[in-house]
């Protein structure tokens, strides 16, 4: 599937090659991130999906994390905000809150303040609209693991400022290109 391939490449060639997220070589080298494509625009069963990946998620502990790839939804940044509050409503309502918790990523990821244009967005954006569900535990363990966690995000919007926004535009257009 094309898009699963996109988030593929994005996960090699932007996350783990810049290191943003300093745990996810290990996780992905080891075949442990599931990629899981959602198909179709209604809300009702994308959330079932989210909620049926929560409970694949405890009944498969080999795998460390799933990214919920939207391959045709959830295209307008808001659209996909309002969609992600719903989601970590869900997480609770099904008692998952303390067990999982949502990442997001977008194509027009902006964080609050920032200039749409700022190159700090390109740290959460990827080629389609991901969520990335991750395992509570798994991230205390890595926290603790870490020399110095509390020095990633400002790392990376560093990197990120330093390397300028036309480059990371670039690098997801390259990644979108069909192969």
């Amino acid at each position: 599937m094309y898009e699963e391939q996109q988030i593929r490449r994005w996960l090699s060639d932007v996350v783990i090659a810049h290191n943003l997220c300093p745990f996810a070589k290990r996780e992905y080298d080891a075949g442990r991130v599931r990629f899981q494509v959602l198909s179709g625009n209604k809300k009702a069963a994308l959330l079932e999906t989210v909620a049926h990946e929560l409970k694949m998620l405890d009944k498969q502990p080999e795998i460390e994390t799933t990214l919920l790839i939207f391959a045709d939804s959830l295209r307008g940044f808001s659209e996909y905000l309002d969609f992600l509050e719903i989601a970590q409503a869900l997480l609770a309502d099904q008692g998952y809150e303390g067990i999982y918790q949502l990442a997001s990523f977008h194509p027009e990821y902006q964080f609050a303040d920032s200039d749409y244009d700022d190159p700090s967005n390109y740290t959460n954006r990827s080629p389609l609209p991901v969520i990335h569900l991750l395992r509570e535990a798994s991230i205390e363990h890595a926290v603790a693991s870490h020399a110095d966690i509390d020095s990633v995000p400002t790392r990376n919007i560093e990197l990120a400022q330093s390397l300028g926004a036309a480059y990371w535009k670039a690098l997801l257009d390259a990644i979108r290109v069909e192969p």
